[in-house]
């Protein structure tokens, strides 16, 4: 198979399976966080999870707020998809390797989910100050905690809050850290 078709299989088959982590990795900080779960994008997100979580949990329960089911499920479907990927490319490796490469692709994905969320509020503080939808509250939910240590150390400069700068630099080297313990180059 030529390199540029490969490469494109790898592509797609990455960017399918981190947005659905992506879900079930919000499905995971949500409770964590305290998000409204009568929110209707959290019941939404709930709906897309549920089938591959609640029969997990039936053997797995939750541990206090820590929703135990959806970090095997979402282990799980990082497993095998850097499986998948290894074949695509016609490489192999070992269970450890898979599972530590696993794990920190799972860790990199939630760092970036933080700051996909910070950029999205940041944005949507230009656009619609103080309105209230529900996807606002999520984000809200999802980044206050990382923004409010920033706040208390940098205050507003002429009514610019620029704690969310220094709150993505903070989360990019945290990024660069833990990819560095990556064994695998997927």
């Amino acid at each position: 198979m030529p390199a540029n078709i490969t490469t494109a299989i790898v592509f797609i088959v990455n960017a399918v399976t981190s947005l659905y982590l992506l879900v079930l990795l919000l499905r995971f900080w949500m409770p964590l966080l305290g998000a409204d779960f009568r929110n209707p994008l959290a019941q939404g997100i709930l709906r897309l999870t549920s089938p591959v979580v609640i029969p997990l949990r039936r053997i797995l329960p939750a541990v206090g707020r820590m929703d135990t089911a959806t970090v095997l499920v979402a282990f799980i479907i990082q497993y095998v998809t850097l499986l998948i990927l290894l074949l695509i490319i016609g490489q192999r490796a070992g269970f450890v390797p898979i599972a530590i490469t696993a794990i920190v692709k799972l860790v990199v994905l939630s760092i970036n989910l933080f700051v996909y969320a910070i950029f999205i509020r940041i944005i949507l503080s230009w656009l619609s100050q103080g309105a209230y939808n529900p996807a606002t509250a999520i984000i809200t939910t999802l980044t206050e905690p990382i923004l409010r240590p920033f706040r208390r150390i940098i205050p507003p400069l002429g009514g610019l809050d620029i704690s969310p700068v220094f709150a993505v630099i903070l989360l990019f080297a945290a990024t660069i850290v833990v990819n560095g313990l990556r064994p695998l180059g997927l």
